[in-house]
């Protein structure tokens, strides 16, 4: 019999092979700001939520409630994650997506070095989600703290992805960075990405709108998640063709 102190059951989520984990990280428009509606505010069938317990629950918005660095609950709201899942889910059949979402407002680049707390957190997260799950891939949004000072992101960029994939054992895993709105200085940086580490990609933000200086608004936010589904795709695909080319 359960006790009130047993942590409740993991949402059943099926072979490990077939659930397929993705690490959220960022800043605020990863940790999700736009609104979102009554309706988007139910699960997405076949997605699943890494909870502060560690255990699987239904994903729905907003999907950083758990992040374990995040700031007021209130303030998170619908981030990419939402339609990227919804997305990835098209056509996967008999796959589920497992979503781990860690992402804090406001970081700057240097915050999520290796051997700080948020990149000890995505780290520890990750792995736990891979116990039960396959790890697929890591989506990042970050830049706008960036924007003021811009020299040599994308050297920090790229040691981030080669320490993330070093510590979590998946050399060639996946990562696809999205970019910032309207701020040339980060985001010309992000573009080159693709070409300096193998297997990455990164979800464009031209023609995004926002509802103010950084955040996107509900329909430019479901856009970019469904853009970073298709980079994701994109070095996925060239990985199964056994590509070891850079992901251009």
């Amino acid at each position: 019999t359960l006790h009130a102190d047993d942590p409740a059951p993991s949402a059943e989520v099926g072979p490990k092979e077939k659930l397929h984990v993705y690490l959220l990280i960022g800043q605020s428009n990863m940790a999700g700001r736009a609104p979102f509606t009554e309706k988007e505010a139910g699960a997405v069938e076949g997605a699943f939520l890494l909870d502060d317990k560690d255990r699987w629950e239904p994903a729905k918005n907003p999907l950083n409630r758990h992040s374990t660095i995040r700031k007021g609950l209130g303030m998170q709201k619908m981030n990419p994650g939402y339609s990227f899942a919804q997305a990835m889910l098209k056509g996967q059949d008999g796959v589920s997506l497992g979503l781990v979402v860690n992402a804090k407002g406001g970081s700057k680049i240097e915050q999520w070095a290796k051997g700080t707390k948020f990149y000890d957190e995505a780290v520890r997260r990750a792995k736990v989600a891979a116990e039960t799950g396959t790890l697929k891939g890591i989506l990042w949004h970050q830049g706008e703290s960036n924007g003021g000072n811009p020299e040599g992101y994308l050297e920090k960029l790229k040691s981030l992805v080669e320490d993330l994939r070093k510590d979590l054992d998946a050399p060639g895993l996946p990562f696809v960075a999205g970019q910032v709105n309207n701020l040339p200085a980060i985001n010309d940086q992000i573009a080159k990405l693709p070409g300096t580490v193998p297997f990455t990609g990164f979800a464009s933000s031209e023609g995004l709108t926002a509802m103010d200086r950084w955040h996107f608004d509900a329909k430019s936010m479901k856009l970019l998640g469904e853009r970073y589904a298709e980079a994701v795709r994109k070095v996925q695909s060239a990985q199964d063709n056994g590509s070891d080319k850079k992901s251009r």
